[in-house]
């Protein structure tokens, strides 16, 4: 009987067979913590004795959701992280960088094969890299500090096979909203979602780590996609490592299969206040907006901005909006700076912010009040997600955002001309 990808990892990492099901102590490749979740997973790592973390070289720690500090307290977080990465030697990013799970892929911190852990629900992103890369609470992130490993009951997959070519202006984030809306926010809990077939294979690694990232969205443990030309091309000059075959066997066994085809794929939405209440942009056009964020780890890489601005073309944003627009690291930043894109969506009305996660949790800025309404390409559309409990958050594509910032309402991004 074959195994799955997250199966052949484990093996491997492990050094003998393992299946779906098994409980086994691994070796942490990686371990990500960030300004918000490592202070508490650094206390947990003293509690349980800790005084040398096993690998320093294994641990990074970056700052992204409250940089520049916006308080008193966030500002002494990150003292006390940077007090403890100069003590144990840790790969410290500050606030230089940008959003962790992209730092965390340009640096080539995650690769085929690997296991990485993140004190963040979407570390899941990595497995676009071919990484098995999921999140982990505080307590768990103290002891893969200490012990360089960690428990894991090894799960299940669900295969998700994509076919099409996607029409005009519809894009990963539209298929990774369908695919949410379809399986449910529930629907593949603890399970490894392999994403695969002929549209993820001709896919950019921009549109893979947006699809991987909203994994969790559905209750996946990671997404995952195999590692081909694509992935090792993106790795060149990141990571020395030699180019190695890893994929799933023909006659593994899931306890799911979905399958796609995007030829036909509308603009995608999901309304308030679930990822998986997902609609097409029809049946949400002409809603009016507060605000419009185009960012986060989903989607703040240069190919995201490119897709907003071939949207706004010559136009101006509706003045009706606040547009928030923040690239996902400071190599995305200059991307959009050299290509001219900062000035035109400047020029358009839009706030350009630098690197960080900015409004997606509603941390540091841009906060709704009661009563408004927000268009994000974030992944989560919570209550209170984005400020007050009494605003609502609508999730989507950054051609549906750009759309949509320019008539003022949600828009179909294939109106606009």
């Amino acid at each position: 009987m074959g195994q799955t990808l997250t199966e052949k990892i484990f093996s491997a990492r492990c050094g003998s067979p393992v299946r779906a099901g098994e409980v086994v102590m691994a070796p942490v490749d990686r371990a990500m913590i960030h300004d918000i979740t490592g202070p508490l997973a650094i206390q947990k790592f003293r509690e349980m004795g800790g005084t040398r973390v096993a690998d320093p070289e294994g641990v990074v720690i970056l700052f992204d959701h409250q940089v520049p500090a916006d308080s008193i307290e966030a500002a002494q977080n990150h003292v006390f992280m940077r007090m403890f990465a100069e003590e144990q030697g840790i790969r410290n990013l500050d606030l230089r960088e940008g959003v962790c799970h992209q730092v965390m892929m340009e640096k080539g911190y995650a690769a085929p094969g690997e296991i990485v852990v993140g004190a963040d629900s979407h570390t899941c992103m990595y497995g676009a890299a071919g990484a098995f890369a999921t999140g982990i609470g505080s307590t768990d992130m103290g002891f893969a500090m200490k012990f360089g490993a960690l428990y894991f009951r090894v799960p299940e997959s669900t295969r998700v096979e994509v076919s099409g070519t996607f029409p005009r202006r519809v894009g990963p984030k539209d298929l990774i909203l369908a695919i949410t809306g379809d399986i449910g926010a529930d629907g593949a809990a603890y399970r490894a979602i392999e994403f695969a077939g002929g549209t993820i294979r001709g896919m950019n690694m921009a549109g893979r780590m947006t699809c991987c990232n909203m994994a969790i969205e559905m209750g996946g443990k990671t997404g995952l996609v195999a590692p081909d030309r694509v992935t090792w091309q993106y790795l060149a000059g990141r990571r020395e490592m030699k180019p190695f075959p890893l994929d799933a066997d023909p006659d593994a066994v899931y306890a799911d299969r979905r399958s796609y085809d995007v030829s036909e794929l509308a603009p995608q939405v999901a309304v308030p206040h679930n990822v998986d209440h997902v609609v097409d942009v029809g049946e949400v056009a002409g809603t009016p907006l507060d605000q419009v964020f185009i960012g986060s780890c989903t989607n703040g890489r240069f190919e995201d901005m490119q897709e907003a601005a071939e949207v706004l073309g010559d136009r101006s944003f509706s003045e009706k909006v606040r547009v928030i627009v923040i690239p996902s690291s400071r190599d995305e930043y200059l991307k959009a700076l050299r290509a001219g894109l900062v000035e035109r969506f400047t020029v358009a009305g839009a706030l350009v912010e630098a690197p960080c996660c900015g409004p997606c949790m509603g941390g540091a800025f841009g906060l709704l009040a009661p009563g408004e309404v927000s268009l994000s390409t974030s992944n989560r559309n919570f209550r209170g997600r984005q400020g007050s409990a009494e605003a609502k958050v609508y999730l989507c594509s950054p051609a549906t955002a750009a759309a949509s910032a320019v008539r003022g309402e949600i828009t179909d991004p294939r109106e606009v001309s």
